[in-house]
């Protein structure tokens, strides 16, 4: 008999850990529900919020590609001004040559032409010194040329004087 009644306190143990287990799990599965749904409102909410945050990153992303083609056309502009800007440097730069080249040729014959304008200066005055002088020549052979016609007038009435005075 005292295995039945160890047997029969064994069984009544057993029983009673058996409804404790019993408890415990129906405790536990009401906490695991519990649980699990505040875990699938978290997943909701962070779902929710994650395709919030992942709509609010997209069109950040359509933004930033906006600005970047944006900043990417103006940079192909400022390209191609810099590109004109260039060209219109070689050209002007061309053309400041080739007015140095002239204004050097100008200058040149400027010079040459200031000397032949001295020449030509020189000559006249040499032509005018050697007119003055001519005409000085000219003048003083006219006065000669007058006095000798004025002597050879004098001659001519003295000796027409004479024959006068001889035929008389």
């Amino acid at each position: 008999m005292a295995d039945t009644s160890r047997m029969a306190e064994d069984l009544r143990v057993e029983q009673e850990n058996s409804q404790h287990a019993d408890k415990v799990k129906r405790t536990m599965e009401a906490n695991l529900k519990d649980l699990q749904r505040r875990l699938d409102e978290a997943e909701a909410i962070a779902l929710k919020g994650g395709k919030r945050a992942i709509q609010k990153q997209e069109n950040r992303i359509r933004d930033l590609e906006n600005d970047i083609s944006q900043q990417s056309r103006l940079h192909q502009e400022d390209l191609k001004q810099l590109r004109k800007n260039e060209r219109r440097l070689k050209e002007m730069t061309f053309q400041a040559d080739e007015d140095r080249k002239n204004q050097e040729r100008i200058q040149e014959l400027v010079e040459k032409l200031q000397l032949k304008i001295k020449t030509f200066k020189r000559q006249v005055e040499e032509a005018e010194e050697q007119a003055s002088s001519n005409m000085a020549k000219y003048r003083k052979a006219q006065h000669e040329y007058e006095d000798a016609l004025e002597r050879a007038e004098i001659a001519e009435s003295s000796l027409n004087k004479l024959r006068s005075k001889s035929r008389n």
